[in-house]
């Protein structure tokens, strides 16, 4: 009897005890969670803008000048796309847009004859013209004389036929003048036509010259080379990608938030980062996109609860200036958790106050 009351009593003070450290835990539990209301957290991953640099046109590669992990800027050469055809084309169009050219000089000649030819029916007029006034005068003389007796009647005739030449003469002259002016307009037509040729040759030659330098890849901004999508020798279709790269000044972590909470979070919100592979050190970003439509979790999330199905997509940029300081150490694709401040008014705890890699 007297075992038995022994064992009850160590029983009943394991029980007491499993009480008093349970209440002790709880209550150290509870007062770490005093600002569970002001954070809140998501899992995710880090990812920066990824930019494919391809082909506008199709041809062959002809060399690639970076290899995967190169850090590149803005404008430099990252690769060729050969240009032989096209250079082709380019010598083909420079003499079509010569010819053009010289067709426009032709054109402004033939325009500068026409003119003097009609300078000169023009004075063909004015001669005829003065014929005719001396042609009248003479058969208005005659035809007196006759009445006079002082000449004879085919005189007479002879100076009214003189008129009538010359009125002729005048006609054909004023027909020549009217020819030159329709000879000067072709010749202002053709003008504008071979002027409107060489502009049309002018702008292939400028498309073509365009073309050979697409085929000049460039980086379009400062980045670091992720991958090489073809290789020097393969041929690449028009919009065929060559090289993917990573913009290190645009990195960001995508972590999702419950519907509860997503109507909280304010663009500009404060956000630390505490990554798996560097769990010592806490990131700074800001909040610079909330969905504004909720979705289902995706498999790849981890949520604290999983009865919550509908969550916001959130996107938080860390500061540009400090991806800058440390552009060598910046991994994408590292999985972390991000913590959002929900109350502008409270501290971070100590463990998430902001250390960056050095």
């Amino acid at each position: 009897m007297k075992g038995l009351s022994k064992t009850w009593l160590v029983r009943i003070a394991a029980v007491i005890i499993a009480v008093i450290v349970v209440g002790f835990l709880a209550k150290q539990f509870l007062s770490k969670d005093n600002n569970s209301d002001a954070f809140v957290s998501g899992n995710g991953r880090i990812e920066a803008t990824e930019i494919d640099v391809a082909a506008r046109s199709a041809g062959r590669i002809k060399d690639i000048l970076v290899n995967d992990g190169d850090f590149v800027k803005a404008g430099q050469v990252l690769a060729h796309i050969d240009s032989d055809s096209i250079n082709a084309q380019l010598r083909q169009a420079e003499a079509q847009a010569q010819q053009a050219h010289n067709a426009i000089t032709i054109a402004r000649s033939q325009l500068a004859q026409r003119k003097a030819e009609r300078v000169a029916a023009q004075a063909v007029v004015i001669q005829r013209t003065a014929e005719r006034t001396a042609a009248r005068s003479r058969s208005a003389r005659s035809a007196a004389l006759v009445q006079e007796g002082g000449a004879s009647s085919q005189e007479a005739d002879d100076d009214r036929t003189r008129v009538r030449s010359a009125e002729a003469a005048i006609a054909a002259a004023k027909a020549q003048v009217a020819a030159a002016d329709a000879a000067i307009a072709t010749g202002s037509a053709q003008i504008l036509g071979a002027e409107s040729a060489a502009e049309a040759a002018a702008a292939t030659v400028e498309r073509i010259r365009v073309d050979i330098a697409d085929n000049e890849l460039k980086a379009p901004r400062d980045g670091r080379v992720q991958f090489r999508v073809a290789q020097p020798g393969e041929i690449v279709s028009a919009g065929g990608k060559v090289l993917n790269l990573i913009d290190l000044s645009d990195v960001y972590i995508i972590f999702f938030l419950p519907e509860t909470v997503a109507g909280k979070v304010a663009l500009g919100s404060e956000v630390h980062i505490v990554l798996d592979a560097a769990p010592s050190y806490v990131i700074p970003a800001k909040v610079s996109f909330v969905a504004s439509t909720a979705q289902f979790t995706p498999k790849t999330v981890e949520t604290a609860s999983e009865r919550q199905k509908l969550m916001f997509r959130v996107k938080a940029n860390i500061d540009r200036e400090l991806l800058k300081q440390h552009l060598k150490q910046v991994k994408t694709g590292l999985p972390g958790v991000a913590w959002l401040k929900l109350n502008p008014q409270a501290e971070w705890p100590k463990e998430l106050t902001i250390q960056a890699p050095k």
